[in-house]
């Protein structure tokens, strides 16, 4: 027999001896290896919770500022609206017209009648324009309306009974000069004559007090107040909503400025 020497420590190699009593290396090492770890049901659970509480999170703040932004932008466009209308009103007093033998302006709880002058030149004639508050579409509205342009005391007075007959009970005819302005709640208005402020549904408000001077103003003239408050009240639930006056001053007195 050969005797046979073992193989050198420290060597990564499997010895194995043979039945013949021969040794015989192989070259395969021992390899040391762990097991692969995943993740649990219960990690895996609550890494979706977590993701799902950032989704929700993140979906509030977005539906918060996308509500901000169309909540500014209604108010914005209300805003603008009430800004147009009152312009409107202003206008509409400023160029009233006193001519003899009719009505400057007139209000009786439900409408408010005006004469005032064309919006384009004077040869067109005088326009009766009517202010009134109606239930549109089962809400209450802030109206507008306008005749075409008159040129004769019957035609003027044709447009002033038609303007009464709109605020109450409108035709097609009537609804085709009429404007939808914005929702109105309730809305009142007040005359300031002989330095004070009255309702103008009073007599003293009404009518003009003291005798007429010679080449003073005409009776007509005097029949406008020396200002008109407007106060009106727009309903909850919109953007703007509350009470608002606004005040005109008739521009023979106030230098003027309306």
């Amino acid at each position: 027999m050969i005797p046979v020497s073992p193989p050198p420590a420290g060597r990564a190699r499997e010895v194995v001896r043979c039945a013949f009593g021969v040794w015989r290396t192989t070259h395969n090492a021992q390899r040391t290896t762990s097991p692969t770890r995943g993740f649990t049901l219960v990690e895996l659970l609550v890494a979706l919770a977590v993701m799902a509480l950032l989704a929700l999170v993140s979906w509030r703040g977005i539906d918060g500022m996308v509500r901000s932004q169309e909540l500014t932008r209604q108010r914005a466009d209300e805003l603008l609206t009430l800004q147009t209308v009152l312009a409107q009103w202003s206008a509409d007093l400023d160029a009233l017209q006193a001519i003899e033998h009719t009505e400057p302006i007139a209000w009786d709880g439900q409408v408010l009648r005006l004469t005032r002058r064309s919006t384009r030149t004077p040869e067109e004639g005088a326009l009766v324009v009517a202010w009134a508050r109606r239930n549109v579409g089962g809400a209450a509205q802030w109206l507008r309306w306008q005749s075409a342009p008159v040129r004769t005391r019957e035609q003027w007075r044709g447009a002033w009974q038609q303007a009464a007959l709109w605020a109450r009970t409108p035709g097609e005819a009537e609804r085709r000069g009429e404007t939808q302005l914005l929702p109105l709640a309730d809305w009142q208005l007040f005359y300031f004559r002989g330095g004070a402020w009255a309702s103008a549904l009073s007599t003293d408000a009404a009518t003009p007090s003291g005798p007429r001077s010679i080449g003073g103003p005409s009776e007509a003239a005097l029949r406008i107040p020396d200002g008109v408050r407007l106060t009106i009240t727009l309903p909850a639930g919109g953007a703007l909503a509350g009470t608002l006056t606004r005040d005109w001053v008739n521009p023979l007195v106030g230098g003027g400025k309306s």
